[in-house]
């Protein structure tokens, strides 16, 4: 999956994010990068990570994997799938929405 596809899934869900209160960024490395921010009603989605609170780095196909439930967050952490910059708990807060 493309990271525009990735994009595009993330805006049919930007609603799910409402509560989450900050700025993440997926970075996708080569693929781009995706920022969803969350301090604004409704959350907006960008390709501009400028301020987040927290830092995905992670492939496309293991975000991809991880929004299709058949990667787990803590797994993919654990095994360095994803690194994590800034606040682990925004970070986890986001697993578990990704999750749901």
């Amino acid at each position: 999956m493309s990271a525009e596809r990735i994009k595009e899934r993330f805006e049919a869900n930007l609603s799910d994010f409402a509560g989450l209160g900050a700025k993440v960024a997926f970075d996708l490395g080569a693929d781009g990068a995706i920022a969803i921010d969350a301090t604004v009603s409704p959350p907006t989605l960008s390709d501009q990570p400028d301020g987040a609170h927290c830092t995905i780095r992670i492939s496309a196909e293991n975000l991809e994997k991880l929004i299709d439930g058949t990667l787990n967050a803590m797994m993919a952490y654990t095994l360095g799938k994803l690194k994590i910059e800034g606040s682990m708990g925004v970070a986890m807060k986001v697993a578990a929405l990704l999750e749901e």
